[in-house]
């Protein structure tokens, strides 16, 4: 039996890794500026959350929600605190599909409404509803195809008013990263999350956000969203909140009601992935990595757009996007094989930079250096 080969992979094997670094299996070591696809929150093999993951290992490794497990209640807590949403209810799950699968449902529960509002560009995962609502036809299969997710252009005020206007008793809710990531680094504009909240408010709708891989700090604020100062019905966690653990979660406005059934999962919230995602949200708070994500983001995006060959810089925080033009599409391939740094990328000429939020200058410079010699 061989593994499907449903991933364009990096001619790399990955063996070990430390903070912001990784080595391959020749003992090449790599700045991390990728974090396999911003999974990684708090750098690799933090000792804190070495520590907690195998404390917990050793006294219980899983049991199911059919019993109360006291680690989920420390993580609402903590996260409450930490996000500013203290108010809301926490549910656990195991991805980021999964957590936006559930966030669709519970909207349409809520008000018994089947439309669904999405944007060109998003990504929001591979599953039946979220493949449906990602603005990229090739993942999804016609088992996935439905009337009841309308696409709008992303940050047109003029079409989602029109569409409100139109249809706006028939949507059950809006979807919406706070910057889009696999379509290349897109910043919501805050007046058109702005206009979403207005109008689902108007209209009875759900404002569901997305924050799988724009949130848990690493744009500088616990959401992306947060920056236009609005407050999401539903919040979706996944990639930053485990290190690498399988760990998400809906963080649910208290108005919605709960019922028995109506959501459910096997794994999700064990004692284990707990121990992961409450280790990371310790480490976050103890190390003010969030105010880091800030501060390095900042001191990247300025020295970025100082380069004149550059078409344009995005993003917030530790989620940039590089696009260049077209005579510099291989870049990526040569900071890789040439100075050892992994970054991400989406098509054709953007690179990601999705480091772990305990990045430094130190690291922000060696990256810029490298970079800067490639552009010369």
């Amino acid at each position: 039996m061989k593994i499907i080969e449903v991933y364009k992979r990096l001619d790399l094997e990955i063996t070990k890794g430390k903070g912001c670094f990784v080595w391959d299996k020749s003992g090449t070591q790599y700045l991390d500026m990728f974090g396999g696809h911003a999974v990684i929150s708090v750098g690799h093999t933090h000792p804190h959350y070495v520590s907690e993951v195998s404390r917990q290992l050793n006294l219980l490794g899983f049991y199911s929600n059919s019993v109360r497990i006291s680690i989920q209640e420390q993580i609402a807590d903590k996260l409450g605190k930490i996000s500013g949403k203290e108010n809301y209810n926490l549910f656990l799950c195991n991805s980021g599909a999964e957590a936006n699968e559930n966030a669709l449902k519970l909207a349409s529960y809520q008000n018994g409404r089947k439309k669904v509002v999405a944007f060109t560009g998003s990504f929001h995962g591979r599953t039946s509803l979220t493949a449906a609502a990602t603005n990229i036809s090739a993942i999804a299969a016609p088992v996935n195809e439905t009337t009841h997710v309308i696409f709008l252009p992303h940050n047109d005020l003029n079409a989602l008013e029109a569409t409100f206007s139109e249809m706006g008793n028939e949507i059950s809710s809006v979807i919406i990263e706070g910057i889009q990531g696999v379509s290349g680094i897109h910043i919501s504009q805050n007046e058109f999350l702005q206009k979403i909240r207005r109008l689902c408010d108007q209209y009875g709708a759900y404002l569901i956000a997305d924050a799988i891989q724009c949130g848990y700090g690493r744009t500088g604020s616990f959401f992306s969203h947060d920056y236009s100062g609005i407050n999401a019905d539903i919040y979706t966690l996944a990639k930053g909140m485990g290190n690498g653990f399988p760990v998400a979660g809906l963080m649910i406005n208290p108005l919605f009601k709960s019922e028995y059934g109506s959501l459910g999962t096997t794994f999700g919230g064990n004692p284990l992935a707990c121990s992961a995602a409450l280790a990371v949200l310790n480490i976050i708070e103890e190390e003010r990595l969030i105010e880091n994500a800030n501060l390095i983001g900042n001191y990247l995006l300025k020295e970025l757009r100082k380069f004149n060959n550059l078409k344009e810089v995005r993003g917030r925080g530790l989620m940039i996007g590089i696009e260049t033009v077209d005579e510099f599409e291989n870049i990526r391939t040569a900071l890789i094989n040439k100075h050892h740094i992994i970054t991400g990328e989406a098509k054709p000429n953007v690179i990601r930079l999705l480091p772990p939020l305990n990045f430094t200058y130190d690291h922000a410079d060696l990256f810029l250096t490298a970079l800067e010699k490639e552009l010369a």
